[in-house]
């Protein structure tokens, strides 16, 4: 029964230490998350809510605040499972306890019954008489075995229990650090909860006030995703344009949809694809506000808008960078919308819209991290935002895929 005992003390230890591993692996990736949405609400709070005293226009105080609700409301998620884990874990510990707790019982008991027998028997006598009363010699030599075998076993029992015992004190020292940052864990989620439940508050006022104009606003909205729409549409005959002159020539092979490449402008795209997900930021310090692919507009939910990028806020006179090396393929000036720079990476195009200043023109080699133009900042609505997009040939790609940590 015993032995079953303590059997089944080392099943239920060996699956609590693989499930911790296993947990622990977890929790290193949950914490990465966490301080990274942390570090995120922070450049949010400085990028779009440091200057009170600038009156911003209602729709982008909306929006500003639904960006910060989207990262709250992730954070909560992260906080969340890194709970559940820790929960987990010090289930798991409270069963290894247990166990342990079991296993030194059975070996103080085990260990207390040798150390009884020892006594009965301790005597100088005794061991003399148990060994003369040896048959022959070889019995005799089998019992001098056996005494110090039965010695070092002892000894061996008596080492094991401290160790144990040793053992059992760490695992309690750990499960009382885990239950204390699991406090931690709920108490700072609880103050995310709160801040996210007023900033909420305050975005439906905002919203409720916005209300009556809700038509004027949709009509807003709709006339901005027409020049988005009508910008995007010149990018794409732009791009088609420059897969056609490559086309014309007599280097490499190539389709109607696929740039043509020279041995130069192959090695540039495998690097460039290489790099996806190391990509620098288009900008030293920003923040996304608007994600790639069709969404709701963040104000007036009924209409459906479309991102061919991602829209990162910045602070005001902010340089544009260009994620990789390249050549300006062209810089794009439409009527009603500020300058777009594309950049050619082989069979890869990227895209910086938005820009106040140009420091580049078409033709021009550039180098990754190289400054290509400065930031426009709407001085009627306080933004100051750059459109980031990443093509492949004429495929659209999701920038989130590509730049670091995005």
């Amino acid at each position: 029964m015993k032995l079953n005992l303590l059997l089944l003390s080392f099943f239920w230890v060996g699956m609590g230490t693989a499930l911790c591993q296993n947990i622990k692996a977890r929790q290193q990736k949950l914490e990465t998350q966490r301080v990274r949405l942390k570090n995120e609400i922070k450049q949010i709070n400085e990028l779009l809510f440091s200057n009170k005293n600038t009156r911003k226009n209602i729709i982008v105080e909306v929006e500003n605040l639904q960006v910060k609700l989207n990262v709250r409301e992730e954070l909560i998620k992260v906080t969340n499972a890194q709970v559940n884990l820790l929960t987990r874990k010090i289930n798991i510990n409270e069963r290894n306890i247990s166990s342990h707790r079991k296993e030194l019982k059975f070996l103080k008991e085990d260990y207390a019954k040798m150390i009884k027998n020892s006594y009965a028997s301790k005597s100088f006598q005794n061991r003399l008489m148990f060994l003369f009363s040896s048959e022959d010699f070889f019995q005799a030599y089998k019992r001098i075995q056996y005494l110090k075998q039965y010695t070092q076993y002892r000894r061996k029992q008596g080492i094991i229990i401290g160790e144990k015992t040793q053992l059992l004190q760490q695992l309690n020292n750990v499960l009382i650090q885990e239950r204390q940052k699991q406090v931690i864990l709920i108490n700072e989620n609880k103050e995310v909860q709160e801040k996210l439940k007023k900033e909420r508050i305050s975005q439906q006022s905002l919203i409720i006030s916005l209300k009556q104009k809700e038509r004027n606003l949709s009509l807003q909205i709709s006339k901005k995703e027409k020049l988005a729409r009508t910008i995007d549409k010149e990018i794409d005959r732009l791009i088609r344009e420059a897969i056609a002159a490559s086309n014309r020539s007599d280097v490499g092979g190539g389709g109607k949809e696929f740039f043509k490449l020279t041995p130069e402008a192959k090695l540039i795209s495998a690097n460039f694809e290489a790099n996806r997900g190391r990509l620098p930021w288009p900008l030293e310090k920003g923040v996304v506000v608007q994600g790639f692919g069709r969404q709701k507009h963040p104000v007036v939910k009924t209409t459906t808008i479309q991102s061919n990028g991602v829209t990162i806020a910045t602070t005001p006179s902010s340089n544009v960078r260009a994620v990789f090396e390249g050549e300006v393929m062209s810089v794009l000036t439409f009527k009603g919308s500020n300058p777009s720079v594309l950049i050619r990476h082989g069979n890869y195009i990227t895209v910086y819209k938005n820009l106040g200043e140009l420091y580049v023109k078409k033709g021009d080699k550039v180098k990754s991290k190289q400054v290509i133009g400065e930031v426009f900042t709407n001085q009627q609505t306080g933004k100051t935002e750059v459109q980031f997009s990443i093509f492949n040939n004429i495929k659209v790609l999701n920038p989130s895929g590509w730049i670091y940590q995005m």
